[in-house]
């Protein structure tokens, strides 16, 4: 009957999803990961959250890169809409997109902050205008040779680490860091929103901000 939504597993999340009586939890990032240790013990945090959904009844399901690449309701092609960009060809979990017209950085900035409801870390390396985009959300910034290698003048994605600034200066590539939470909100709302749409339940997204 309700379905809550969120980026990133949490006992926030899941206190939000008791509290509303929800019975399903959907989010992007799960309760697992490929660098936990095995053998998987279930002690501490992972026993606490996972005893909140089991104590509640609640299901959880998570929906990793799925939810970055899909065609339509995944987070790169979620901020290419809403950037009002023509999404192109699939490039790793993300989408080139191109530019109706070319658009001075600066402008460009200020439309992803604004559509996208954040605040941007810009490294203006590249061209004064931008024309053809590459979108990875999340943490992707290691793909700026693909953006490259498809004659991309901006790069979009949600972290960088220290090094990357110098290769992308050298490789004069604009790239607009959104944020890993920030850029991965809109899969799991676009989901919700057709969940809601098909089978008649409740869905409520619940925004539980992270700076990162």
């Amino acid at each position: 009957r309700t379905i809550i939504t969120g980026v990133s597993v949490s006992q926030r999340l899941f206190k939000a999803a008791v509290d509303r009586n929800a019975d399903m939890i959907i989010v992007h990032h799960g309760l697992f990961w490929k660098n936990d240790p095995i053998p998987f013990q279930i002690t501490g945090m992972m026993y606490k959250r996972l005893k909140l959904l089991m104590d509640n009844d609640v299901n959880l399901a998570g929906f990793h890169l799925p939810l970055d690449a899909h065609p339509k309701y995944g987070n790169n092609a979620q901020i290419i809409h809403r950037l009002g960009l023509q999404q192109l060809d699939p490039v790793d979990v993300g989408f080139l997109a191109i530019a109706p017209e070319e658009i001075p950085l600066d402008q460009f900035t200020m439309l992803v902050n604004e559509k996208l409801e954040l605040q941007s870390m810009v490294f203006p390396f590249g061209h004064p205008t931008v024309r053809k985009v590459l979108v990875i959300s999340g943490s992707g910034s290691s793909a700026y040779t693909m953006a490259l290698s498809h004659g991309a003048d901006t790069f979009i994605s949600g972290e960088i680490k220290e090094n990357r600034v110098r290769e992308l200066e050298e490789c004069h590539l604009n790239y607009i860091n959104a944020g890993h939470y920030n850029t991965e909100k809109f899969g799991v709302q676009a989901l919700g929103s057709a969940l809601q749409e098909q089978f008649d339940v409740g869905c409520e997204f619940i925004d539980i901000p992270n700076p990162v």
